[in-house]
């Protein structure tokens, strides 16, 4: 396990209820723009913070996480809502296994930051993206808080915009709380 990489022993603390008052989940995957008929790829999944309200509105949702574990997890509460739309892939993020133009929308959430290629990873995002598709960014702002991951290993949304401009996205800034930011890019 990399130094970066979220510890699965943990995953029952992105539940927690001051998490998602903090972070919505249906409120944010609202910013995707969700249409029934959407493929969406949720990229590190985790345990279906986000992956789950998003599988209730698109029509398949591709689940990716580099930890078994988290996918089991998610697996367990997606089945806890019926959902069967949900496909499951262990993958890192540089070499994401969907085929070229396969997803119209993207979430990464608090994972950009611990991806060890951001280029590459960002090249794969552009790789499985349709024409016209969405990616929707959310991550940690680089300022001291309380909880979170290490301030030297944040993305400030400042560069998280920059960085998808460089790879031709149109980005809009989406402020959450002042912890928290989202950027929502298209490609250009």
């Amino acid at each position: 396990m990399t130094d970066k990489r979220f510890n699965p022993e943990k995953a029952q603390s992105l539940m927690r209820a001051e998490r998602k008052k903090a972070l919505p989940p249906d409120e944010i995957t609202e910013h995707l723009n969700l249409q029934s008929g959407d493929t969406v790829a949720d990229l590190g999944a985790g345990n279906g913070y986000f992956t789950i309200p998003i599988a209730k509105k698109a029509e398949k949702v591709y689940a990716v996480d580099i930890e078994p574990k988290m996918l089991e997890m998610l697996r367990e509460n997606a089945g806890e809502e019926n959902l069967d739309n949900i496909h499951y892939m262990e993958s890192d993020l540089n070499h994401i296994k969907l085929e070229d133009e396969s997803v119209n929308k993207i979430i990464i959430a608090f994972v950009m930051h611990e991806v060890p290629d951001v280029d590459r990873t960002l090249s794969e995002i552009k790789r499985i993206l349709k024409p016209g598709g969405q990616l929707l960014l959310l991550d940690w702002e680089a300022i001291e808080t309380e909880s979170g991951p290490p301030l030297d290993h944040r993305i400030s949304s400042t560069e998280a915009n920059r960085i998808l401009e460089r790879y031709s996205f149109d980005t809009e800034s989406i402020p959450l709380n002042p912890a928290n930011y989202a950027v929502r890019a298209t490609p250009k």
